[in-house]
Formats: structure tokens, sequence, C-alpha cells
């Protein structure tokens, strides 16, 4: 065992240069693994909310933005922000990202999600029948609503705002907003609530046609104070169609905000190109907001992620204005792995070479002082040593001499060493 030992370190000291190379090698291979491994996959889904909707449009033009980065994003069709929030929370659903209505859901309810911010209003829209008598429990009792479909951001405000105002004998009905908009102007139905963006294809229909109306809230400051994550907005006479004058008068409204979640094992990189494509697509200005309000690093219910919080203060990384995306997230990890390496490396390479430099000279400086007690001892003593024991000593330091393994530059000391051998030899024969 210990002669294997000892083959082992010969072979070591003899191939340290090998030894060296092949760690170095295999420490490149792990950096290079793991490099791969941390970097952004190259595809995401993303939940929106019905067909023709404004999440739907929205998750398009997110699928454009990103596709343009080499990332692919595959949009799952659901009935709105509920549903986006349950698929968020199932860690087996395999959606990343999703559009939400603000005031959906809270940071107890979902440790495992993040938002990435506000991204636009969208206002309670409703429109009810030319004829009755408005938006009241009396206008509406025995009437036919429709109050959005289940799983639908809509439907949860509808029914917690029929509450506050002790409305209950109604017909609600779980249509989606086209559909409602059909049979609104149908005459199939009273009233529709909609929760969506101005943009919206059903609201522009709708806020032209004579046949509906649409509901003002003069109380809206009420409602803001009871459900801090509603915003007041004001749609203003006549934006609809100004040669009509639709909508006749100001329109008083409340409106939640569409937050964009992730959940919080999203890669970073991702995180960063979302919100790129947020600003892109959303800091234009709008019927409700001034240029630049949005995207927002606003957590209304949820924390802002860290990258959010990153990018609302400074901007998108530094590597972002100079790299497409790929290379600037492999230049970036590389950077994180390989600037903590250097740290380490870099001293070592200073100190290594002149600590091999030194254990060298160490191992002849030993023989060297082994020698110099020989000589000591034939100064003091003379004639009068024990010639015999000293030439086995000196015998035994040359037999040293010969087995130790120097490299080629160090020869030179070695061969001074023989020499010096040599010398006090003839000295001690001469006594």
């Amino acid at each position: 065992m210990v002669s294997k030992e000892l083959g082992i370190k010969e072979f070591l000291r003899a191939n340290w240069h090998l030894v060296t190379i092949a760690a170095t090698a295999v420490a490149i291979l792990g950096v290079a693994i793991l490099l791969l491994a941390t970097m952004p996959p190259r595809a995401i889904v993303m939940a929106t909310g019905p067909e023709g909707g404004t999440y739907y449009e929205a998750g398009k033009r997110y699928q454009a933005a990103l596709a343009r980065d080499g990332v692919q994003v595959r949009l799952v069709v659901t009935a709105g922000a509920l549903e986006n929030l349950a698929l968020l929370r199932d860690p087996h659903s395999g959606v990343d990202v999703a559009f939400v209505q603000s005031g959906s859901v809270n940071e107890d309810e979902a440790p495992d999600l993040e938002s990435l911010g506000t991204l636009f209003y969208e206002p309670l829209w409703v429109f009810y029948r030319s004829g009755l008598p408005g938006i009241t429990a009396d206008g509406l009792r025995g009437r036919r609503v429709s109050i959005g479909p289940e799983g639908s951001g809509t439907r949860a405000l509808s029914l917690e705002l029929l509450k506050r105002n002790g409305i209950d004998d109604v017909t609600l009905l779980g249509l989606s907003p086209e559909a409602a908009g059909e049979q609104l102007l149908a005459g199939e139905i009273d009233a529709a609530f909609i929760v969506t963006s101005w943009e919206a294809p059903v609201v522009q229909r709708l806020i032209v046609d004579d046949r509906v109306e649409l509901a003002s809230f003069p109380r809206a400051d009420a409602y803001v104070a009871l459900y801090p994550y509603l915003s007041r907005v004001v749609l203003p006479a006549g934006v609809g169609d100004l040669g009509k004058h639709r909508p006749p008068a100001d329109v008083i409204m409340f409106a939640p905000k569409a937050s964009l979640v992730v959940r919080k094992d999203l890669h970073a990189a991702i995180q960063y190109l979302l919100l790129n494509a947020a600003t892109q697509l959303h800091s234009r200005a709008g019927i409700f907001q001034r240029p630049g309000r949005f995207p927002a690093g606003e957590s209304i219910d949820l924390p802002l992620s860290r990258e959010a919080l990153q990018f609302y203060k400074s901007g998108p990384p530094l590597l972002d204005h100079y790299l497409p995306f790929w290379m600037a997230s492999l230049v970036g990890r590389l950077l994180f792995l390989v600037i903590p390496i250097l740290a380490v490396v870099y001293p070592l390479a200073r100190f290594l070479p002149a600590t091999y430099d030194w254990v060298m000279r160490a191992k002849i400086s030993r023989l060297y002082g082994e020698l110099r007690f020989l000589e000591d001892e034939i100064g003091t003593n003379g004639k009068g040593i024990d010639g015999g024991s000293m030439l086995a000593r000196l015998d035994q330091l040359e037999k040293q001499a010969n087995h130790l393994r120097i490299p080629i530059a160090y020869g030179s000391m070695m061969y001074l060493l023989r020499n010096h051998i040599a010398l006090v030899r003839e000295r001690l024969k001469a006594l």
C-alpha cells in the first residue's frame, strides 16, 4: 500500500504539467456544462384569455416581440384572469407567465408568483339597453345581465359590486364579451358587465351604437376608496364618435389594471425580455393614460420580482444595450462564472510559480544544509574524525542528490551540489 502511494506521488511529480492541463480541462468542461444549464429557455408558455379579448391580443403582440429574439411563446387560451392564476399556481401546468387583473389575488395566496408590473387600465364597462332606467337595484330587477364566464376577472369583480350594492334579483349569465355584445344589440339580454381595454373590438362596437348606453358611476371615488386596486378614469364625451357625439357626456368609470405575472423560477433573462417587450408595447399614450405611464413598477397584488425592481430603477442590463439577447445572456453568464474564478486564479497564478520555485530550491537547500554540517564537523575535529563514517554519510548524501527529481531548469544547482560533494570528499580523503 505504501509503495503504491509512493508510486502515485512519483508519477504526479514527474507529470505535474500534464496533471495541471487535465485539471484545467476538467474545470473548463465543468464551467461549460454549468453555463449551458443556466442559459435561458428557448420557449415559454403564456396564459392569456379568450380569443379576441384584450389579453389574447396582447399575448399575440408579446409572441411577435419575443420571436424577434429567438424565444417562442406558446399562448394558452383561458377564460380570464382567475383561470390564468390557477394555471400559474399549478407547477404542472407548464405556464410561465400570464395576464392578471388587479384585485384577483394576494401574496399569501400565491407565494410562488411575482409581478413584472402593471401594463394598462381595464375599465369596467357596463353597457345596457337604451330605455332602461339605469344600473340600479330597481333598474336591474328581473333583468338578464351578463357578468362574464367562470374563471374571468370580469365575473369576480361584477359579483363583488352587485353584492356591495345589494343587487340580487337578476338573472346572471356567463357570456364572453363578444357574445354579450351580440346578445345586447339583439335585445336578448338587458345589460353586460365587461372588463377590458378601450381598444377591445366589443367596446369600439358598442360605444357608437344608439341601441345601447354606457353607464357612468358618479361615486367612482367611493369604489376606489373601498377597493384600492381600482382607479378612477373618465371617458371624454364624443371620443367614440365625434359626429354622433358618442358618448353624449363624460363617463366616469373605475378600472382595475392588468399586470404581467410570472412564476418565481422563470429565468431572469426571460423576465428582462418580457419587460423590454412591455415597454415597447404599452408605453404609448392612450385614452386613459399619458405617454410613459405604463409599464409601471406597481406591486398592487403581488411583489415585484428582483429583475422588475432593477428594471424600473435603472433599466435593462448594460449588455442588452449592445448585444443581441442570446449573446448578452451568454456573456452575462460567462462574466458571472468567470469573474469569481479569475478572482481566485489570478492570485494563484502569481503565487504558485513562486511557491513552486521555493519548493524546488528547498529540496536542494536541505542537502546543502547536510553538506554544511559535514564540513563543520571536518573543520572542528580535523584528523580526529572517523573517516569511514564520514565517507558513508557523504555517500548517502550523494545518493540522495542523485535520486532527487528536479526539473531541468534547476539542473545547474544539482551539478553545483555534486561538485561541492566531490570537493568535500577530496578534503576528507586528504585528512
